[in-house]
This record gives C-alpha cells, structure tokens and sequence, in this order.
C-alpha cells in the first residue's frame, strides 16, 4: 500500500511540478518576454550568473519535489499535502527552498535575456509567495503538525538560509501529522 500511495505522490507532484512551478518560472516569463533578449545583451559574466541561478533553482526545485515524495510521503500541493513534516534536505537550511528556487531562475533568466521587467516580475512573485506563506502555509502547518512545526519554525528561518543544518533531534524528533481529534 506504500508503494501505491508513493507512486500517487509521485504523479501528483509531477502534474504540480509542471502546472505551478512550470507556469511561475517558464510560462510567465516567457508570456513577458517572447524569450527576446535585450540588445544589446548583457555583459557575459552576469549572462554566466543567470545561467548558473537557472540551473541552481532548476536543480533545488526538483530536489524539494522528489523529498516531498520520499520523506513527505505526499505532494506540494496543498490538494494533497504531505502525511510527513519535510524537514531534511535544503529544508534543513530554510523553510522554503521551492520558492527561492522558482525566484532564483526568474531572475536567471532576467540575467540571460537582460530583461529588467523578469526582476520586477520576481520580486512580485516573492512578495506574493511571502504572503501565501504567512497567511496559509504557516496556520495550516501549525494545525497539522503543531509543536514539532512550530519548533522548526522556530529553529529555521523562511527566507535567509542557515549557516548550518538543523537536525530534527534539535527540537522536532516525530515529523508524523497528527490525527484530527
């Protein structure tokens, strides 16, 4: 029955891979720029830089979607959330490493195509996320997983990574939903 469950988790966050991040982070941009570069383009080393955030951000996104299927034993989407806390991985450095992914190609691809609008664009993308984050994530984390959330919240912070890891035995051992009462 696990692997089931994992199998539905995986096909679950590969059609909310393709509809979420993939609208932020490829459509939306495209949609803004046709993909047409600013001429003339920018200096190399920072069309450099935008390809290495895009390929960073590309690489973490995948990461954080394949540890909510493993560890998560569910999806991203709020749908279908996890029955597990995800707390390994990047996870052990900030709270949110997906949004800083998608924000990060965002502004790669600004970088690549010297489209200044792309970086307006991620700045309104993270402010948006910020808010879903305070106002939806955070209650409904709190509510299913109480204490142990709440004690990785407090532990790690949202935006800016830590320096070193956080271990669930500093302060959140069982990361399991709890049962509605």
């Amino acid at each position: 029955m696990a692997d089931v469950h994992k199998a539905a988790a995986a096909v679950g966050s590969a059609i909310f891979l393709v509809l979420a991040p993939g609208a932020t982070a490829v459509l939306i941009p495209w949609l803004l720029t046709g993909w047409h570069e600013r001429v003339p383009p920018l200096h190399p080393a920072l069309r450099a830089a935008g390809i290495a955030l895009i390929v960073v951000g590309a690489a973490v996104l995948l990461s954080a979607f394949a540890r909510f299927v493993g560890e998560g034993r569910g999806t991203p989407a709020p749908v279908a959330p996890t029955q597990r806390l995800v707390v390994g991985g990047l996870y052990r450095y900030v709270r949110n490493p997906m949004y800083l992914a998608v924000a990060a190609t965002i502004v790669g691809q600004a970088l690549v195509l010297g489209r200044f609008e792309l970086l307006a664009y991620a700045a309104v993308f993270l402010a948006t996320t910020a808010g879903f984050v305070r106002f939806y994530e955070e209650p409904t984390l709190r509510e299913q997983y109480g204490a142990e959330y709440e004690a990785y919240r407090g532990a790690v912070p949202g935006w800016w990574p830590r320096l070193r890891p956080w271990k669930a035995s500093d302060g959140a051992k069982s990361m399991h939903r709890r049962e509605p009462s």
